[in-house]
């Protein structure tokens, strides 16, 4: 029997290479502004259209600023490359979503809220976090600059079969403990590159407890463990998150597609490559400590001893504490923090924002944190006014941004300096991807709100 990965790869193999990869045809390519201008320009050089214009999606969110995104932009590489894209999709006849469009956002939030990501689908973007797309049952990863131009130019991609991982996590996730959790937990024993050359399906009923939105984080770090993408098999939960949006199927095809959905699991007999079990009750809030996200601990938890660690994997370990001004054995809890971000294709969307604001609630920002909270989306932050979240961040001393990948990456104004702590909702804490010299601590929303009222790294358990 067949897995989940499986049946839909399978079902889009155009041709199998001998002795090569296989090309697969895409249903869905997002494009974005800054992987996106060669891939363009390969085409204009060989005077080429875009094969299937209808299937491909474009917006900027990498450099769009999350401030006065009704003037023009500021910063001249971030405006040269907005402008470019806006000017390509037009060129090639292309959807796009501008800033202050309404359906704007990070593409990787915008995708699965619009209908445009659905089950049984293989989605594509030049962007590694595509990956995020898997919690609806797809089979979604990012790829380079010259695989978006084959994808544009024949809607097909040459591809080499990853092996299939199937981690499954028993029991259920305790109190204050969230998806983005239970996936640094999963880094923190697999390291960053336990997954590698797989794709991963992900299973047990922490998993099928999880809110579509939670899934969507879980998918979305899938491939900071090396893996080549994630996903979870579609579920009633999936069918009623996108049902109703403006690009789900309506009425005859809403029933028809169901039924097709409804068969997209793996079957109990699937035999996966590799095979991991957790245990949720093992799962407390996390925290990273270094310069990967693999470098994650409980939030109770102690910084690893020199003596615990790999002598072979010392060196970087004693490199990574020494970036991040940290002691080996040294505990978290309450260390000051500077910044606070909540955002990113991670955690910007609604349910981040709300759990975010069930935190903060009749409390006060600390004084000396610099708080930036970034819907994902416009329609994000259409939902957070329409809820009152707003008021609530509002009275606790928060201000809400406007939408965009902000402090993810520092490819746009929201920066953090050189030698500040982070606690961060993001993926990535390498050094300086927040800002030359910034030190980035990744967690999860509830994390983030404990450490921007109390200014110091807290459990968010004794504030819940």
């Amino acid at each position: 029997m067949n897995t989940l990965f499986d049946k839909i790869w399978d079902a889009h193999v155009v041709q199998n290479v001998q002795d090569g990869p296989t090309q697969l045809y895409i249903d869905r390519l997002y494009c974005h502004e800054v992987t996106s201008p060669q891939a363009f320009a390969g085409l204009k050089d060989r005077d080429i259209k875009c094969f299937r214009p209808e299937k491909i999606f474009c917006m900027p969110d990498h450099n769009t600023p999350t401030h006065d995104q009704d003037k023009p932009i500021e910063d001249p590489i971030s405006k040269v490359q907005v402008d470019t894209l806006e000017r390509n999709a037009k060129d090639f006849g292309l959807k796009h979503f501008g800033m202050m469009d309404t359906k704007n956002g990070i593409i990787h939030v915008v995708g699965p809220e619009r209908g445009l990501t659905l089950p049984g689908m293989t989605i594509v973007c030049g962007d590694s976090h595509t990956s995020t797309h898997g919690a609806l049952g797809a089979v979604a990863f990012g790829i380079g600059t010259s695989e978006v131009e084959m994808v544009m130019a024949s809607q097909c991609i040459l591809q080499s079969r990853p092996k299939s991982m199937h981690i499954v996590v028993k029991g259920k996730l305790g109190e204050g403990v969230t998806a983005k959790d239970l996936a640094l937990y999963m880094m923190s024993k697999m390291t960053t590159s336990g997954a590698t050359g797989y794709f991963v399906e992900y299973a047990g009923e922490a998993v099928s407890a999880l809110s579509m939105e939670g899934r969507l984080t879980l998918c979305n770090l899938s491939i900071e463990m090396g893996a080549r993408g994630g996903m979870v098999a579609p579920d009633e939960v999936t069918f009623e998150y996108i049902k109703g949006r403006e690009y789900a199927p309506k009425g005859d095809e809403w029933e028809k597609a169901l039924a097709y959905w409804k068969t997209l699991k793996s079957g109990n007999d699937a035999v996966f490559d590799k095979e991991v079990i957790f245990d949720a009750a093992d799962i407390e809030p996390m925290i990273t400590y270094g310069t990967n996200p693999g470098m994650g601990m409980g939030i109770t938890a102690h910084i690893p001893t020199l003596e615990s660690i790999n002598e072979a994997a010392q060196a970087s370990f004693k490199k990574s504490l020494d970036y991040m001004g940290f002691q080996p054995g040294e505990a978290l809890l309450g260390k000051k923090i500077d910044y606070v971000f909540l955002g990113a294709c991670t955690n910007g969307r609604i349910e981040d924002f709300r759990k975010f604001a069930s935190m903060v609630k009749g409390h006060k920002k600390a004084d000396h944190v610099v708080a930036w909270l970034v819907p994902g989306s416009w329609m994000v932050d259409a939902q957070i006014r329409k809820e009152g979240i707003d008021k609530v961040l509002e009275e606790a001393g928060f201000a809400i941004r406007q939408p965009g990948c902000s402090a993810c990456l520092a490819m746009n104004d929201d920066k953090v300096p050189a030698g500040k702590y982070a606690v961060s909702t993001s993926n990535r804490n390498f050094e300086g991807r927040q800002g030359p010299g910034s030190r980035t601590l990744l967690a999860s929303p509830l994390v983030a709100a404990a450490a921007a009222i109390t200014g110091v790294v807290t459990d968010p358990r004794e504030l819940l």
